[in-house]
């Protein structure tokens, strides 16, 4: 049953969190029509783990490796979420594509962070370091962040925000990692939860209204 008042998400992750954590702290700031209700990862030593009990967030394990198929995979996604009544999934950070029948349940109700600016360095390959070391060897001046919500190409859904960060000269792909994510990443994420929320509850309340 859904929520009547902010929408519950659940933020899916695989390694330390750093977009969870964004997400926490703007709780009550920049994110007022949602909260967190869980967060899944597909493994067990992520490090947002710890982020999210540290914020008392429940928090499960859901491994691809031991649920062999990606249907059986989905199926425990899928079981978790309706348990707990999600409204809105985000990936941050989370390593595991997901099917066309999986996104296509889920029909904006899934978003995403990219580290640049799609369409480019985005796609089948196009993740973590490899997105900034693409983005050195090709020369470009500006990168950035993109949220965008999932359908089942990869980094191909509808873009919500963007957020341009101009590269400086001698960065490595590390730097430029790391600026992504303070001056776009953590910034526009926020952002695009409550937007995207403040729109699910409206149509929530249009739903309720029939």
């Amino acid at each position: 049953m859904a929520n009547k008042g902010k929408v519950k998400v659940a933020v899916l992750v695989s390694g330390g969190g750093t977009n969870l954590q964004a997400i926490i702290d703007a709780l009550g700031s920049t994110i007022k029509s949602a909260e967190i209700s869980l967060v899944i990862s597909n493994n067990p030593s992520a490090y947002a783990l710890t982020r999210a009990q540290n914020a008392g967030i429940p928090a499960q394990i859901i491994s691809k490796k031991e649920c062999v198929t990606q249907e059986k995979f989905e199926e425990k996604l899928i079981t978790a979420l309706t348990e707990n009544g999600i409204e809105l999934i985000v990936l941050a950070g989370f390593m595991s594509i997901l099917s066309a029948d999986f996104t296509r349940k889920y029909d904006h109700r899934i978003i995403n962070v990219h580290p640049s600016l799609i369409p480019s360095f985005c796609g089948k390959g196009f993740y973590g370091i490899r997105v900034h070391e693409a983005a050195l060897e090709y020369g470009v001046k500006v990168t950035g962040a993109t949220v965008h919500y999932v359908n089942e190409i990869p980094d191909g859904g509808e873009i919500i925000l963007q957020r341009s960060v101009y590269i400086k000269k001698d960065e490595s792909p590390e730097s430029l990692q790391q600026r992504v994510m303070r001056q776009a990443e953590w910034i526009i994420l926020p952002r695009a939860v409550e937007l995207v929320s403040k729109e699910i509850i409206r149509k929530r309340k249009v739903s309720e209204s029939k």
